[in-house]
């Protein structure tokens, strides 16, 4: 009997292990965003470290073995090659030098909801602010009426097509925002039909509590009205199974810090975490808040303070860039990079797909923008598609090619990593693999 080494724990590995596997994956390279493999984006960042981190945590010419969803070895081509003749062919995939990475994390949307806001997008090519078309009533509540207006059946359709322009991108995990109900019937609506385009589309789906997203037009100047009722809400909804994660719209078009601080009180008292859309438009404290409450991420951050950022590093909180907004309205206050590395906050990249301000289905093409407009590397917008979209929704175990993660893969036709963020609007997908399954 021989033995070679898993070279993700270094622990032997013998030919019975070798051959038990329900799926191999051979000739691949790998952005495997581990640890383990190098990936180490902040070493990589500082000159006068003497230990180079290796990019994206490549490996080449190497092999994945599959178990139970799981992936349960990880090495070169050469050792598994022996015992391929053990295998059956459809439990064999040979990508012939292409490269595989983490299925894709999209950590920040709001893809439910009814209606169509290309007005407003029109509006804003001839003047019109953000702020402006929610003092007209339009905005979020535009989106209010017509996801109310919406029976499940309809708003299941119209999401399904947004979900499904991700998936067909590599997208193995979404989360998904409620937000567009503000009454209790709807935003339970929301979330459901989140869950059953995951369940329908064999795709991790996280659902977050957003009902703390604009003030509800029959709340009219009684917003500390409508918090409580938002924190009389949550419950309900949380033992209906429907929350994993609590988030609010904290600005100064939205809800204070002290209103938002209620929403999360409840949500830590039923032991869910929290996030914030913050800094989108002004600096009102917002990203302090979600740091004391140890959150999962912050998210926009174009207006966010240093100080902040040192709050956000103590409670490890995850920065959630937003390039699709940034694009779409046309900002000019870039979210601070520099300080943010300096700090070594981990960055994600996410769609924020919703109907106002960035109507975008293309986790790609918002790596894209995070580079051309945020002046990311590719590594880092991978990255923040992938280990840290995975970290800011407390996915412990997605978002990276190890030993113990997800069997959650996305297979492409590129000469290199960055090729994912440098092209637009060619789709180099070749496969995709979500539980140990190809799809």
């Amino acid at each position: 009997m021989t033995n070679t080494t898993n070279s993700t724990d270094q622990m032997p590995i013998n030919d019975s292990t070798l051959t038990s596997f329900d799926y191999i994956i051979i000739n691949a390279n790998l952005a495997t965003f581990s640890a383990q493999y190098g990936f180490d984006i902040y070493n990589n960042n500082q000159s006068n470290n003497q230990e180079k981190s290796t990019p994206y945590g490549q490996l080449e010419n190497a092999a994945i073995g599959i178990k139970d969803g799981k992936i349960a070895w990880v090495g070169t081509h050469e050792q598994i090659k022996p015992h391929l003749t053990q295998y059956k062919n459809d439990q064999i995939k040979d990508v012939e030098g292409n490269w595989v990475t983490p299925g894709l994390i999209d950590c920040h949307t709001h893809i439910v909801y009814g209606g169509n806001r290309s007005n407003e997008f029109e509006a804003r090519l001839q003047g019109a602010s953000y702020q402006d078309i929610a003092v007209q009533g339009g905005g979020i509540v535009s989106t209010v009426s017509a996801t109310r207006a919406a029976n499940e059946e309809e708003l299941f359709a119209q999401s399904e097509k947004r979900l499904l322009a991700l998936i067909k991108e590599g997208v193995t995990s979404v989360e998904i925002k409620s937000g567009y109900g503000l009454d209790l019937e709807t935003e339970r609506k929301m979330l459901k039909v989140a869950r059953a385009l995951g369940d329908k589309h064999n795709i991790h789906v996280s659902t977050t509590y957003l009902a703390a997203h604009a003030l509800p037009p029959e709340y009219k100047d009684r917003a500390d009205d409508y918090i409580e009722q938002v924190c009389q809400w949550l419950p309900i909804l949380h033992s209906e199974g429907l929350v994993d994660a609590v988030d609010g719209f904290c600005e100064n078009i939205a809800f204070t810090a002290e209103q938002i601080k209620r929403v999360f009180d409840v949500a830590r008292s039923l032991d869910l975490p929290v996030k914030l859309h913050s800094e989108q438009l002004s600096n009102i404290g917002a990203s302090a808040l979600v740091a004391e409450y140890q959150g999962l991420s912050s998210d926009h951050l174009e207006h966010l303070a240093e100080d902040d950022i040192k709050k956000m590093a103590a409670s490890n909180t995850v920065a959630v860039l937003l390039p699709g907004a940034f694009y779409t309205l046309r900002d000019t206050k870039l979210p601070p990079i520099e300080a943010l590395r300096k700090h070594q906050i981990p960055i994600a990249v996410s769609t924020d797909c919703n109907p106002g301000t960035s109507p975008l289905t293309s986790l790609l093409l918002a790596m894209n923008m995070g580079c051309t407009l945020f002046y990311l590397t590719t590594e880092e917008v991978l990255a923040g598609a992938t280990v840290h979209a995975a970290q800011a929704l407390g996915l412990a175990k997605k978002g990276k090619i190890e030993v113990g993660y997800d069997a959650d893969l996305a297979l492409w036709d590129i000469a290199r990593p960055a090729d994912l963020a440098y092209q637009m609007g060619l789709n180099p997908i070749k496969g995709v693999m979500y539980q140990g399954q190809w799809r």
